[in-house]
């Protein structure tokens, strides 16, 4: 059980990241690949990337265990509600002191994971850990480098479906937000995380004590968290609350299908721009003077066609637009990665 503790000066200080953190993403990513459960949401992304992937998950695999700690180093953060990007993470990765890593490796080395096989292969040269709490900067830089191309091959192609599961949780959250305040964004986290106030609680594989001591907390979605919560175990780090956003039982790489001749008039495209920021389906009704029931069909059209997300919000649904969906309003801008 991880235990959040929350004055009320920490109440008034809870934000929520304004979009996907790469390294997180990076990271969490590589759990899932190694992870044979969620095979209905994350089955075609594991199959597409291992494809890609050339040696990167035997070098990552010595840092980076199938499950408990792995060092807070690799995923930096500053706190703020707008996360570091690829570039900027990999920049702080790099001027990280040499004590904090040789402190992390040490709890690293320490963690009875690390006593499991690693994946078959050529052998990966001297050991990534040890070398890494020597200081020197080429083994630094080798886990940069793999990092980097494990990045291009297992997130990137999948940014914008990440970015668009993001942005639909923070679209829920703002609702309750908006309704109830922080309290009520909290009563609203998905169902591992429990808010008693002044405590939020949350399913976590250790017990774990955190008070936040007037920082406030840092709620940062992630498509690539499953089952339970992450935080740093750094307890001197901002404090993150990693979690994991809903995935409504699709596949995380949308398949192709028959909505591509369905999706031209008049009436879609301004159902379209009418979701814009968010909106429910009545709303939605409202908003282009249709029915109830045809707003639901066109929002469906749309959602197959990867243009809009649908989460539940209550005893309503909430759609939001993808990035693809929004650069289709723009007329084709380009959708940015990380």
């Amino acid at each position: 059980m991880l235990r959040i503790h929350v004055s009320g000066v920490d109440l008034s200080r809870v934000r929520m990241a304004t979009r996907p953190d790469a390294m997180w993403e990076t990271i969490l990513s590589f759990h899932r690949l190694r992870d044979r459960r969620g095979s209905t949401v994350f089955g075609k992304w594991r199959k597409e990337s291992r494809t890609r992937l050339n040696g990167e998950a035997r070098l990552l695999s010595t840092v980076v265990p199938p499950r408990g700690y792995f060092p807070d180093f690799l995923t930096p953060s500053q706190g703020s509600a707008e996360p570091l990007g690829l570039d900027a993470g990999i920049e702080a990765l790099r001027d990280t002191p040499v004590d904090r890593i040789r402190a992390e490796i040490g709890l690293l080395t320490a963690h009875a994971s690390l006593t499991r096989r690693p994946p078959s292969g050529p052998p990966a040269g001297p050991a990534l850990p040890e070398a890494l709490a020597e200081g020197r900067t080429e083994p630094l830089g080798r886990l940069i480098s793999t990092l980097r191309a494990y990045h291009r091959a297992a997130v990137e192609p999948y940014w914008p479906h990440i970015r668009a599961s993001v942005e639909a949780d923070r679209a829920v959250r703002g609702r309750a937000l908006l309704d109830g305040g922080a309290d009520e964004l909290l009563a609203t986290l998905p169902p591992m995380i429990r808010w008693r106030a002044p405590v939020l609680e949350a399913d976590y594989p250790v017990d774990r004590e955190l008070r936040l001591d007037g920082r406030g907390l840092l709620l940062q979605p992630s498509f690539f968290c499953r089952t339970t919560p992450v935080v740093c175990r750094d307890p001197a780090l901002p404090p993150v609350l990693v979690y994991p956003v809903t995935h409504p039982g699709a596949p995380a790489v949308p398949e192709p299908g028959p909505w591509l001749g369905r999706l031209v008039g008049h009436t879609r495209s301004a159902v379209l721009r009418s979701i814009d920021n968010g909106c429910t389906t009545s709303e939605l009704a409202r908003r282009t003077g249709v029915s109830l029931a045809s707003a639901s069909q066109h929002a469906c059209v749309l959602r197959e066609a990867g243009l809009v997300r649908t989460l539940r919000h209550g005893s309503s649904v909430l759609h939001t637009l993808t990035p693809l969906g929004a650069a289709l309003i723009r007329g084709g801008a380009p959708i940015a990665v990380p």
